[in-house]
């Protein structure tokens, strides 16, 4: 007979415990990037309701941003680092193929010897790493797991792409999920849609610059060969956004046996501003439902977007402890994941 396995089990459900967020000291105007684009203020706010985004300098490393935000995280969730029993970083900017920013991350925080990992879910990636979380959890395999979403995009952005120089910003987001005797997580909507991965990718692969074989790479107006950046087929994406994501959101909302009427907060990946209103057209939400509009200032961080948003709403008074909120992030891949959660 097969032998018998203890299988653990641990809080009966999970929360988000604290917020925190980082954003660059240095503030990016559309000024700026109209340096680089034949365009127009005007165009960019109507196209992506962005006015600023903040961009990392040297220092501001994607580790350095990252242990910012946890270490807010960790307080406004009155949790010492050595109670920290994984740490998960989403993020599709840090450069170092190996080892994960998350055991750096883990180490320097001093949390001891946590489980620590990086996904690369792209926008999704921070309700990727609240799913994961909230399992650890349940299961038994962690008690407190730190989440963050963190990006350096400004390294990634072809500035002299009009369609994508303007988007891009930097920071970092993180929260803590620990136990909770009540539901505070709903269930999870996520998947992908493989069949249009090329819409949002990355331009050259790494492998097109080994040993120097530039040939056929693409090159800016100087001449140079540029660096693999970010690229999108914008009206596909939108279109994919407005439409299957609203279906996504609604599913999460069906999931967690909630209706909209019954919703406090809607925190949807900052992509763009015109997409985040269709969506609130699509899914009916009710006048009092307050929605996130960070990408305004804070422009598309891809994984740092929802908990930068989440972070602001709640230290502004937009939002408040208790409230019922639904996240949901979604990008290149094509990646999605929606889930209601109660706010810190």
């Amino acid at each position: 007979m097969p032998a018998t396995l203890k299988v653990s089990r641990g809080a009966p459900y999970a929360r988000i415990m604290g917020v925190g967020g980082y954003r660059p000291t240095r503030v990016v105007p559309n000024e700026e990037i109209l340096r680089h684009i034949d365009s127009s203020d005007e165009w960019i706010r109507s196209r992506s309701g962005i006015v600023t985004r903040h961009w990392a300098g040297p220092e501001e490393t994607v580790a350095e941003m990252s242990l910012a935000a946890a270490g807010k995280a960790l307080a406004d969730a009155g949790i010492a680092a050595e109670e920290i029993d994984a740490v998960l970083i989403s993020t599709v900017s840090h450069f170092m193929q190996t080892p994960s920013v998350a055991t750096d991350i883990a180490h320097r925080l001093g949390a001891g010897k946590p489980a620590a990992f990086d996904i690369s879910a792209a926008c999704a990636g921070f309700g990727y790493g609240l799913t994961l979380a909230r399992g650890m959890i349940v299961d038994g395999s962690a008690r407190h797991v730190l989440v963050v979403g963190v990006e350096r995009l400004s390294d990634l952005t072809d500035r002299e792409d009009r369609s994508t120089a303007f988007l891009f910003g930097d920071g970092a987001g993180a929260v803590v999920v620990g136990p909770s005797e009540e539901p505070a997580m709903g269930p999870t909507v996520w998947g992908s849609d493989g069949e249009k991965a090329d819409v949002i990718a990355q331009t050259v692969p790494w492998d097109r610059y080994r040993l120097g074989n530039l040939e056929n790479l693409p090159v800016d107006s100087h001449g140079e060969v540029k660096f693999p950046a970010l690229r999108q087929e914008g009206q596909t994406v939108f279109r994919w956004a407005v439409y299957e994501m609203a279906k996504v959101a609604q599913q999460a909302l069906d999931a967690a046996g909630i209706t909209a009427e019954e919703l406090d907060v809607f925190i949807p990946h900052q992509a763009n501003m015109r997409i985040i209103d269709s969506m609130v057209k699509t899914l009916r939400l009710p006048e009092h439902v307050v929605v996130a509009r960070d990408i305004e200032t804070t422009g598309n961080t891809s994984a740092a977007s929802i908990p930068l948003a989440m972070e602001r709403m709640l230290a502004t008074g937009q939002a408040k402890s208790g409230d019922t909120a639904l996240v949901i992030g979604f990008g290149a891949g094509l990646v999605y994941a929606a889930t209601v959660v109660t706010l810190p």
